[in-house]
């Protein structure tokens, strides 16, 4: 899984838990897409992922097209394209709606907040992580779009459940450093979660975590992620894997349904879409940071991929954050 982190390191993932619920049956909760939450969460935040990691008991999670995941402790339900979800216990459903009924409580931090109707207990903590999309594309492109996985099984699970709801209940809003003790723990969730995501997917399964997985492929993405402006070829790669040219193409193909040098090409553009984005660096030096010998090649490829030169991308980029309303 060493591409997951050079990829994830990319992508400067931003997570926090945000909400800790003690609900009794029947309960049932309407939540909107994440967009519509980020304001409140995360402000200025690209795309928003949004997860549920039930402590105790037992619910359910359902789409709006009906699929239905069954959640007992120790599940996470992660909702990675921040689609608008139902999460409940007990019926009938009368969702209410989250964001109503709990937006007062988001200013509160993680004190317990109680619902329902009397019944069987379920407790949950709910968590976000906040992404650059085109960047995070590489993964989220293949996951779901509600994904369950139990993460308490075996040592590593136990110790990261326990570390949660220790952090958790000593939360008092007043504690030193507890904001940031929970968003590396939401972080290191996040990630527990996709990598045995993507651990449990089929041994026949393509596209770029199963690639991830693949012993050749994950250690070609490695090195194409952990060195993107090195000056790769097919044939650098393919010595450094141990393959032919041929065979490493056909393979890497199989999985990402491109060759080598096509994805470091795509890859490196993206990389220097956010440089352009978060930075102050001058075309030239984004340029020369993700692997191109000039500026020319850089706008010809950059105009090719985003359908605009890079100083333009930049100042379409500058005036989406001006129009942003202030928070006040």
């Amino acid at each position: 899984m060493d591409v997951l982190s050079e990829v994830l390191k990319a992508v400067r993932l931003e997570g926090a838990l945000f909400f800790n619920g003690e609900f009794s049956e029947p309960w049932c909760l309407a939540s909107p897409r994440s967009a519509a939450v980020a304001p409140y969460l995360s402000p200025g935040a690209k795309h928003l992922i949004i997860y549920h990691f039930l402590t105790e008991g037992r619910a359910y999670a359902r789409l709006p097209d009906g699929r239905r995941e069954e959640l007992t402790a120790g599940d996470i339900v992660m909702l990675p394209h921040g689609d608008s979800h139902v999460l409940g216990n007990g019926s009938p459903e009368h969702p209410v709606d989250s964001m109503k009924a709990f937006a007062k409580n988001l200013a509160e931090g993680l004190k317990v907040v109680q619902f329902g109707g009397g019944g069987e207990v379920t407790r949950f903590v709910c968590g976000f992580l906040a992404c650059e999309p085109r960047l995070s594309e590489v993964f989220l492109a293949g996951l779901p779009p509600i994904m369950k996985v139990n993460v308490v099984d075996g040592p590593s699970g136990q110790w990261l459940a326990n570390s949660i709801r220790f952090s958790v209940g000593e939360v008092s809003g007043s504690n030193a450093g507890s904001g940031l003790v929970l968003a590396k723990l939401s972080e290191v969730l996040f990630v527990e979660t996709l990598r045995r995501y993507i651990n449990a997917l089929p041994p026949d399964q393509i596209g770029w975590l199963a690639g991830a997985r693949d012993p050749v492929i994950g250690q070609a993405l490695v090195l194409l992620h952990k060195e993107p402006a090195h000056a790769w070829t097919i044939s650098n790669v393919a010595k450094r894997v141990g393959l032919s040219r041929t065979v490493l193409a056909e393979r890497f193909r199989h999985f990402l349904g491109e060759p080598p040098m096509a994805y470091l090409a795509r890859w490196r553009l993206k990389l220097g879409a956010e440089l352009l984005r978060s930075t102050e660096q001058s075309v030239t030096e984004v340029a020369a940071t993700v692997g191109y010998g000039s500026a020319a090649a850089f706008n010809r490829a950059f105009k090719r991929e985003f359908d605009c030169p890079p100083a333009q991308f930049r100042r379409k980029q500058d005036g989406a954050l001006d129009r942003k309303p202030k928070r006040v």
